[in-house]
């Protein structure tokens, strides 16, 4: 059917979007420019790798105390906690080495940005985890065989201002690794939560050890630290290993998306939506339902209104691909 400049469809589309530049531009008007997504990106790279450096500091400090204490005080338990210490360091110096790849925006050479060197940083972390629990086990198994002295007293206090350190720095942390939506910083935090669980541990066998006059307790409980990291090892490796494999985003966040998406005018329904994380931000691919009357300029337009909503969200959206399809 041909339309004409008369025929009630064209009145009618012509109406539908008249109204819906005028409420775009109302929107325009009203609401201030969102800022550059990518500039918001490399933000929380700048904040997560400023609370990295300070646990770097944290821990030089803490292996410091832990394996003088251990040397001094005749207990591998500190010892084995400030050797985790240094490799914790170690591990965050990647994790800030991620951080520092992730906020670079995207090139001709990739062009959904760099975020994916987050998890993998992440992944990396994990393994250290593993070598880590391997290395104390081993010498801890090889301590409990092997007569030794009974550990001094004095480190007790010692561990106990080391573990409310741990866990005061853990929560905080953790609290901003879920604001950023940053794997890479909920592992720190994790990191931080098992070193205060190897130092408990430490301070439960020199109590023992010192109480019953059984120096093993003090190696019982650095390998029982050991399995506790190693555990917690396998729960931060598949979630890096979820964030590289490209794993869906929750449920959650694509009933948010979904719901942005349809308050769009012109939108009549929606089909496929597919969210995925790539390091600290989200990238959405949708099908978007329309009139299939529309012009593909109207359409696009649409099109672009879908994705300047999603960008423009407080949902850490970076890239959006929008497909349009006609209404049934």
């Amino acid at each position: 059917m041909r339309l004409t400049a008369n025929s009630p469809l064209e009145k009618s589309r012509h109406l539908f979007f008249r109204d819906f530049r005028r409420a775009t531009g109302r929107l325009s008007r009203v609401q201030p420019p969102s800022p550059d997504h990518h500039a918001a990106v490399r933000a929380r790279a700048e904040a997560g790798a400023k609370l990295v450096r300070r646990g770097i500091a944290l821990n030089l400090v803490l292996a410091a105390l832990k394996l003088s204490g251990g040397i001094l005080g005749h207990t591998y338990a500190l010892v084995a906690d400030g050797v985790e210490s240094l490799l914790d360091v170690l591990s965050s110096l990647l994790v800030l080495v991620g951080f520092r790849v992730a906020a670079q925006p995207p090139d001709a050479d990739h062009p959904y940005g760099h975020g994916k060197a987050e998890p993998l940083a992440a992944l990396t972390v994990g393994v250290f985890i593993f070598i880590a629990a391997a290395g104390i086990a081993a010498r801890a198994v090889e301590r409990i065989v092997t007569p030794h002295e009974i550990p001094h007293w004095w480190t007790l206090p010692l561990l106990a201002g080391i573990v409310a350190a741990k866990v005061a720095f853990s929560r905080r942390i953790g609290a901003a690794g879920v604001a950023a939506g940053s794997t890479a910083l909920g592992i720190e935090a994790w990191h931080h939560w098992t070193d205060a669980l190897t130092s408990a541990a430490a301070f439960v066998g020199i109590a023992v050890a010192i109480a019953c006059h059984w120096a093993a307790a003090d190696d019982w409980a650095a390998l029982f630290a050991c399995v506790v990291i190693a555990f917690n090892g396998v729960g931060i490796f598949k979630t890096a290993l979820g964030d590289v494999m490209d794993i869906a985003a929750p449920a959650a966040l694509e009933q948010a998306v979904r719901a942005l998406a349809l308050g769009v005018v012109g939108v009549r329904a929606l089909d496929k939506c597919r969210v995925r994380k790539s390091g600290l931000s989200h990238l959405v691919d949708i099908q978007v339902r329309v009139d299939g009357a529309l012009t593909v300029r109207e359409g696009h337009d649409i099109a672009h209104a879908v994705k300047d909503a999603l960008l423009a969200s407080p949902l850490r959206v970076s890239d959006v691909s929008v497909h349009i399809e006609p209404a049934g």
